[in-house]
Parts: structure tokens; sequence; C-alpha cells
């Protein structure tokens, strides 16, 4: 099955599940109304008959009952955010919205599939995030498709540029590997890169949270010994996630801070060792000499490491975040990304943009605030929480 044909899939699903509902209270309403006198004259013939003794049993099995509910209830609640499916279609909330009423805006122009319609799609497709060369392959795409399909109702067009979308999205990403390269034996070394402010530090450690709680030993380095209170905000993730932190001194060489954490994994026989950088692109030069040294460091040690260089971006940033993604690009090896804030945007499209027009795949996607809110990215299950609520019936 594609990936398009899994969110018609769902779309149709949920549409079905919503008849139910509006069957079973619209059948629920009706028993009520009809049910409400004979209720109320049982209740007070009940309650003149039944002796006290009784009448406490039943308050108490009621009691019992209430609870059990309740105990359900929370069970449900304490599994939900589990469903990665669910997190994602919760994370993608604005920017579902925000495509949802530009596509709105698009067609309540709509009046026929003109020259002067492609353009409008386009700016539309712009306007969403998705970045300037997916839009106009995306619009040049849908001439043809409309053509073939002889699509002229509003939502039959909009269910084409969502397929597009999706097709090329998982055209894009056929050979995209997006589950973080870990060392089954042997120390993981992971570096991070990317610009302050854009949660790299956070992202770190959050994963730290997460290797821990499933039993690897975990070692910090904070090799971001420029920026004032770096060191600090390490210190301070390495103590809520229970691992050590590597530091030096403000303004130390931070390639002698990954050296110190490199020796300190091997002795320790660590799993994984996650290092923070500065993230000044200021001076590109200075940077990727920076951030050249460093991997130097790494190799001495180990000569397959790092296994991985992620780049940590701000999806609210949108286009920004594009722009940095490019000048990382340019300075070093970026393997994969760190898709931050993503629940707190309207710019969720930008993913679109970074497979098709960078190809550089999202490893890591933070879908909320909470220690256990950073998800390894499922594009599946990204691009079903994007466009499954925005299909039209046709």
């Amino acid at each position: 099955m594609g990936l398009f044909d899994k969110i018609k899939h769902a779309f149709v699903k949920d549409k079905e599940e919503e008849k139910t509902e509006d069957t079973a209270q619209e059948t629920v309403e009706e028993e009520e109304q009809t049910s409400e006198p004979v209720e109320e004259s049982t209740e007070s013939t009940e309650s003149e008959e039944i002796p006290e003794e009784t009448s406490e049993e039943i308050s108490t099995d009621t009691d019992i009952s209430v609870d059990e509910q309740l105990e359900e209830a929370e069970e449900i609640e304490e599994t939900e955010p589990a469903d990665a499916q669910k997190k994602y279609e919760k994370g993608l909330e604005k920017t579902r919205k925000t495509f949802k009423d530009r596509m709105n805006e698009l067609f309540a122009n709509f009046r026929s599939v003109d020259e002067d319609f492609f353009e409008e799609v386009e700016d539309t497709l712009i306007g969403a995030d998705v970045g300037f060369d997916t839009s106009m392959r995306i619009a040049d795409e849908l001439r043809q498709e409309v053509k073939i399909k002889n699509a002229k109702k509003p939502a039959a067009v909009q269910n084409t540029i969502i397929e597009k979308l999706v097709d090329l999205y998982e055209e894009e990403g056929e050979k995209e590997v997006n589950e973080l390269n870990e060392q089954p034996n042997g120390l993981s070394v992971f570096l991070f890169v990317g610009v302050n402010g854009t949660g790299k530090t956070t992202s770190i450690g959050k994963l730290a949270h997460q290797y821990k709680q499933e039993g690897k030993k975990v070692l910090l380095a904070a090799a971001d010994t420029f920026r004032a209170g770096a060191i600090d905000q390490l210190i301070e993730w390495g103590a809520r996630a229970d691992v050590e932190v590597v530091y030096g001194n403000t303004g130390s060489d931070p390639a002698s801070v990954v050296f110190d954490a490199m020796t300190k994994a091997k002795e320790e026989q660590a799993d994984v060792l996650l290092i923070d950088t500065a993230g000044r692109l200021q001076n590109k030069v200075n940077l990727m000499n920076e951030l050249d040294k460093i991997k130097r460091v790494i190799k001495r040690e180990d000569p397959n490491a790092p296994h991985e260089v992620l780049l940590v971006v701000d999806a609210t940033t949108g286009q920004n975040a594009m722009n940095q993604a490019k000048q990382f690009k340019e300075t070093t090896d970026v393997t994969g990304l760190v898709l931050t804030k993503l629940d707190g945007t309207a710019k969720g499209g930008i993913v679109l943009a970074i497979r098709n027009e960078l190809h550089l795949p999202v490893k890591l996607a933070g879908l909320g605030e909470g220690i256990d809110d950073l998800e390894v990215f499922d594009p599946n299950d990204f691009v079903v929480g994007l466009f499954k609520g925005l299909l039209q019936e046709e």
C-alpha cells in the first residue's frame, strides 16, 4: 500500500468512526428521552421500599464501579501519549490548521482551473513552507494530473494536490535512513551542531534521558565552551537525566573537552556519548575549523566515529531553518536533522522542503515540551498526521 493510500484509508476510517459515534449518540439521546419518566417513577418507589442496609450495599457497589471506571480512564490517559501516531497528529495540529486555512482561501476564489489558478497554487504552497522548488514542481505536475483526471470540483483538486505532495515526499525518501546510527557493540558517538537557541542542549538532554531509561551507560560532553551558561545548562540536563557530564572551564578548548570525554567513555565502557558544540554562523571558516578539529580528535580515538553529525533546527523558523541547514551542510558533513518545536509551529511543511530540496533525513522530532517528547522521526506517521485531516470527501 502506497503512502497516499494509507492516508486515504486513515481518512475513511475516521469518517466511519465519526458516523458510528454520531449514530450511537443519537440512539442514547432517544433512549434517554423515552426512559426518563419511567426512571423517575422507579426511583421514587425504590427509595420507599429498600431497607437501609440494602441501600448502603448498593451505594458501595456503585462507588466501586466508579473507581474501576476512573482507573480505566487513567490507564487510557497513560497509554495514549505513548502512541507515536497520536503524538504526530496532536503535534501537527497548528500546521494542519494553517494548511487548511490556506487551501480554503485558495478555493474560495476558485472559478476555473486555469493558469491563474496554478499560480495561486504555487503561492499557497510556498506560503505553507513546503519550499520554492517543491511548490513549482507540484504545480507543474498538478497541471498534467488535473487534465488526466478531468478534476473540476474543489475537493477533487485539493485531494490531487495532497496526493502529489505525498507522492513526491515518498519518492524523495526511498533510500532515506531515519534511524539513528547506533552501534550494537561498542560506543555510539553523536555530535550535535546548530545555532544557539534552536533547542540543541535540550534535545541532547532528552535523548540522554531516553537512553538512560533503556539501561544504557550515557555520557555528555559540554564542548560549547564559549556561550555563557552553555556548560551549566548541559550540567543541569545531565542531573535531570541522571547522566554524567564531562566539561571544562568557560572559554577552554572544545576539542580538549571532547578528548577527555572520549577517553572517559572508553574507560567506563559507555554505550553513548552525546557531544554539544558551539553554534556560531557569523564566521563559517572558524566554525568549520573548530568542528574539523573536534572530529579529528574523535577519529583518533575511534576511526568510525562520529556515527552521527546531527544538525538541530527550530521548526518554528520555517525557511530560516532551511537556510541554516544549507549553511551547515556546506561547512560540515551533516548526517541528519533534529527538528525541534514541531508541535509549536504552523510551519511543519518545512519537513517536505528539507527532504525534497536538501536530501537530509530528519532523525529526531520534538513533539512537545516534556522530557519524553523527543521522538525518533517516522516519515509515515509524520505525513499521515499532516495530511489525513486535509482530505475532502469527493
